[in-house]
């Protein structure tokens, strides 16, 4: 299905996103998960459907997580908040629906179909999304004149709650999930951005950046914390060139501790503003 709303055009099949004509870059997943909200738009879209639909029934991978990057993902290509959102809701506990109206631009080929059908018409899209996704990325790697190498990947690491604070482990993922976002949609054409391999959850105290960023074939590392003292709760992040381990860039954002920390998003796009900057 081709669809519009806002500025935007979607199609769901292949999973190409458009502002103005223009391309907006969406990696498979994300666009998988934007294809099922926007062919389902105004319902409820569970969780436990968009694993089903895009990761699968038998998913062992930390399904919580990918899911969550995929929104943050999608959001940011549509420069969508989730304080106060445009297109995608988010239904505490529940799932997501897509809220922006929606105005299909190719004939429908079968009638609507019933509740009892959304669950296959799910699982379909997600195959086709992701078959066509996977050609058109291969094609689009074929063509591009810039390598796909270690001096264009970015590795970002979880950030780390070091303030022993239970409610900010929340805070520090999705600072994570917001900056690999932000790094992937402003970066698009010039980096590739790795935030969900497993290698890149090693426990502070075991990590070897150096090793991770050759597992990932990454040329920088961006690592992080979520600090709090008497005074400040900050957030610190780093931005290092391996293997040499060179500090390009700290970015190093405060607040008074009795206040609220800054949303993770505005966070994300000063972090991937000024590390997109120095490279």
């Amino acid at each position: 299905m081709k669809a519009a709303f806002g500025d935007f055009e979607f199609d769901t099949a292949t999973g190409e996103l458009r502002r103005g004509g223009v391309p907006v870059r969406l990696q498979s997943q994300p666009a998988q998960v934007l294809a099922i909200l926007v062919g389902n738009a105004g319902q409820l879209v569970t969780r436990e459907t968009l694993r089903d639909a895009v990761w699968g029934a038998e998913t062992f991978v930390d399904f919580d997580k990918g899911l969550n990057f995929a929104i943050a993902q999608a959001r940011a290509a549509l420069e969508d908040s989730a304080d106060n959102p445009s297109f995608i809701r988010t239904l505490p506990k529940r799932g997501y629906q897509f809220i922006a109206p929606v105005t299909r631009l190719d004939k429908p080929v079968m009638d609507t179909p019933t509740r009892a059908r959304l669950p296959l018409l799910r699982w379909g899209i997600g195959v086709a999304a992701a078959l066509a996704l996977i050609v058109g990325l291969w094609l689009w790697r074929s063509s591009t004149s810039r390598p796909s190498d270690a001096a264009h990947t970015i590795a970002v690491i979880p950030f780390d709650n070091e303030t022993g604070v239970g409610d900010l482990d929340r805070y520090a993922t999705n600072l994570t999930d917001s900056v690999v976002a932000q790094l992937t949609t402003s970066g698009r054409d010039r980096f590739d951005v790795i935030g969900n391999a497993l290698v890149l959850r090693t426990p502070r105290t075991q990590r070897d950046l150096v090793a991770i960023a050759d597992s990932v074939k990454a040329g920088y590392v961006v690592i992080g914390q979520v600090q709090r003292d008497e005074a400040h709760l900050r957030v610190l992040a780093h931005l290092i060139r391996v293997p040499d381990q060179k500090h390009l860039w700290v970015v190093r954002l405060e607040r008074p501790v009795d206040g609220n920390p800054m949303p993770a998003m505005d966070a994300a796009q000063q972090i991937s503003s000024e590390f997109l900057g120095k490279l």
